[in-house]
């Protein structure tokens, strides 16, 4: 766990400028955990009180739609993980949060949340630019994803998350994508053939 209160202290230390008391108190408040793979961190119908950030493994986030599943997203190490929807405003989540690998993560509940934004004003600058990020960034991915073709969105990910191609399961990420299987095994088939004949 040493390596994870290492990352934690650097990720503190970058975003904002604590005192070194201040860091430790925040390290000792922060709960870290390992779980299985296969485990569920949340699931439908559950308020969430729980925010997390994953230190190594892959958290798959996915809805029950007709009863087939639809992947929404992918958590990788350096990602937090909330539903702030469900925290704030107390609302049934409709997600579920998979571990797809062993998984290390911080676990960081709404009440230490909250003692810390009193303690550290600091931390709540923090966690809102960390949510500014993510909106800005989950909205070039929503005009990106609505103006691009499957190969297109297929070639993104390659460019931008080449490790997770072969961390997840094939029909998780075509979910992801928003493809069938076979046709990600298409897409797949002729961008190999492409790069073959260069």
């Amino acid at each position: 766990m040493d390596q994870c209160t290492d990352k934690l202290i650097q990720n503190l230390n970058f975003y904002t400028s604590l005192q070194a008391e201040e860091i430790q108190r925040i390290v000792a408040e922060t709960a870290i955990k390992t779980l299985k793979k296969g485990s569920l961190l949340l699931r439908e119908g559950q308020i969430s009180q729980v925010c997390y950030y994953v230190f190594k493994g892959c958290v798959r986030e996915y809805y029950l739609v007709d009863g087939e599943e639809k992947t929404s997203e992918f958590y990788l190490e350096g990602d937090s993980i909330s539903d702030d929807l469900s925290k704030i405003e107390r609302r049934p989540s409709r997600k579920y949060w998979e571990c797809l690998e062993d998984t290390t993560l911080s676990v960081f509940t709404q009440a230490q949340e909250e003692k810390m934004y009193r303690l550290f004003p600091s931390i709540e600058s923090l966690c809102r630019i960390e949510t500014e990020k993510k909106l800005g960034q989950f909205r070039e991915l929503m005009a990106f994803y609505l103006a691009s073709s499957p190969e297109e969105r297929y070639l993104n990910l390659l460019q931008t998350r080449p490790n997770l191609v072969n961390r997840v399961p094939q029909y998780q990420l075509a979910s992801y994508l928003g493809i069938k299987p076979e046709s990600l095994s298409r897409i797949r088939g002729r961008i190999h053939a492409s790069r073959a004949q260069r």
